[in-house]
């Protein structure tokens, strides 16, 4: 699913279908393999999304890699995964949750606005990163 997440991700970026080595080349450079949780969602017993998030504090949490497959977006998924993802996160501690995303991901952005994320100055110095958010959980 990471790796699914991360094709879309760079297609969409470069405007061309993403190589195996780019993705590949996504992995080493942001880890995933210190993901606190790391959730997917199945529709019809097809795994379609996913979210994780790790701790950055010890009532910080950094949201990574949500994912909604394009096939079901708009069903719900996405405000599934976050809820859950939230869930989480406060079953470790975590009082706030934050996160990056990129100006050409409108779906994501209006997806966190929507529950109540809110734009904050940046937090990392991620080059892909356009927007930061963070909610108060």
């Amino acid at each position: 699913m990471i790796r699914t997440y991360l094709a879309d991700i760079i297609t969409r970026y470069y405007g061309r279908p993403a190589t195996s080595e780019e993705v590949d080349q996504a992995i080493a450079d942001d880890p995933t393999d210190d993901l606190a949780r790391f959730l997917v969602a199945r529709r019809d017993g097809v795994v379609r999304g996913c979210v994780g998030f790790r701790m950055v504090g010890p009532e910080s949490a950094e949201l990574k890699r949500m994912f909604v497959d394009p096939a079901v977006r708009g069903t719900g998924g996405g405000a599934a995964l976050l809820s859950a993802v939230e869930r989480a996160a406060v079953s470790f501690g975590a009082r706030v949750i934050r996160l990056d995303t990129r100006s050409d991901l409108v779906e994501a952005r209006a997806l966190y606005a929507r529950h109540g994320y809110r734009e904050v100055t940046p937090f990392n110095d991620d080059r892909y990163a356009d927007h930061w958010f963070e909610k108060q959980l």
